[in-house]
């Protein structure tokens, strides 16, 4: 009647973080292996650059330094609404140092396809131009690309954060 509760095991996806200085990056990927209390990771990691930049220049809030400190899979994606670096990430977690959350394959994909879909890129661009027409055209381009996004939820998500954001046409 009720299914098993999840458990760390080759091929489910993972979340986890990486200090960075002040604050931490975010890994999200696929177990690949598990041996005692180390964990092989396939994934991403990424450094959200844009939003650390704005906390220095005193333009984010407590939210954004608590979505950096304390990051979840539930709130990083509003930390990628700005410029993010990202990079392959292969390596081993030590489960008695590092945390390691499992998280839906729905996350996942929606995670994975925000970074392949190049979206901060995209609300970047329009959010860093003066109103006009690049801006005008910057919106037309993410309007573009939320409109031939397959995966439902990513679409919702990036229509849901750009009504937020007011940079909808």
């Amino acid at each position: 009647m009720f299914g098993k509760k999840p458990q760390l095991k080759e091929g489910v996806h993972v979340f986890s973080i990486k200090k960075n200085g002040d604050y931490n990056d975010f890994i999200f990927g696929v177990v690949t292996g598990l041996e005692g209390r180390k964990v092989g990771v396939n994934g991403v990691i990424i450094n959200p650059v844009g939003l650390k930049n704005k906390i220095s220049q005193g333009k984010a809030g407590e939210r954004s330094i608590e979505i950096l400190k304390h990051p979840t899979p539930d709130n990083i994606i509003l930390a990628m609404i700005y410029r993010v670096e990202h990079e392959n990430f292969a390596e081993v977690l030590d489960l008695d140092q590092d945390k390691c959350d499992l998280i839906p394959p729905k996350v996942y994909g929606l995670l994975d396809g925000w970074i392949r879909e190049s979206i901060p890129e995209l609300i970047n661009n329009v959010l860093s131009l003066p109103e006009g027409p690049e801006r005008d055209q910057a919106k037309r381009v993410l309007n573009q690309k939320r409109d031939s996004l397959v995966d439902k939820k990513l679409k919702r998500t990036l229509y849901s954060i750009s009504r937020s954001l007011k940079i909808l046409n």
